[in-house]
C-alpha cells in the first residue's frame, strides 16, 4: 500500500512564495505520473501539475504557468509543487496524486494541505 503525505502548506500574502512536498511510503514506490491538484470551495478538483517519475512529460494548468514548477526526489520518493508569485485565486486545499501505468488513473492519494494566499 503506498502511503502520500503532503506537507508546506499555509498562508501567504500575495505575491509570497510555498514549496509543497509529497512524500511516499510503503511498498516500492514507482509510479507511472505524480500529480498536484487542488480544491477551492465551492469549485472542482482540478489538475494543476503533473510530469512523469521517470522525468520529464511536465503539464501545467494554464491558470499556473510560469509560477508553479513540480519536481521530484527520487532518492527521497518525494515530489515537491514550487509555487511562486501566489495570487489569492491560488487558495485551496492542495492534494498530491499518483497513478501507477499509462492510461490509468490516479490510484493513490494524499490527505491535502491547506494554502491560503490573502490580498
Amino acid at each position: 500500500q503506498v502511503q502520500l503525505v503532503e506537507s508546506g502548506g499555509g498562508l501567504v500574502q500575495a505575491g509570497g512564495s510555498l514549496r509543497l512536498s509529497c512524500a511516499a511510503s510503503g511498498r516500492t514506490f514507482s509510479p507511472y505520473r505524480m500529480g498536484w491538484f487542488r480544491q477551492a470551495p465551492g469549485k472542482e478538483r482540478e489538475l494543476v501539475a503533473a510530469m512523469t517519475w521517470s522525468g520529464g512529460s511536465e503539464y501545467y494548468a494554464d491558470s499556473v504557468r510560469g509560477r508553479f514548477t513540480i519536481s521530484r526526489d527520487r532518492a527521497k520518493n518525494t515530489v515537491y509543487l514550487q509555487m511562486n508569485s501566489l495570487k489569492p485565486e491560488d487558495t485551496a486545499v492542495y492534494s498530491c496524486a499518483a497513478k501507477d501505468r499509462v492510461g490509468g488513473a490516479y490510484a493513490y492519494w494524499g490527505q491535502g494541505t491547506q494554502v491560503s494566499v490573502s490580498s
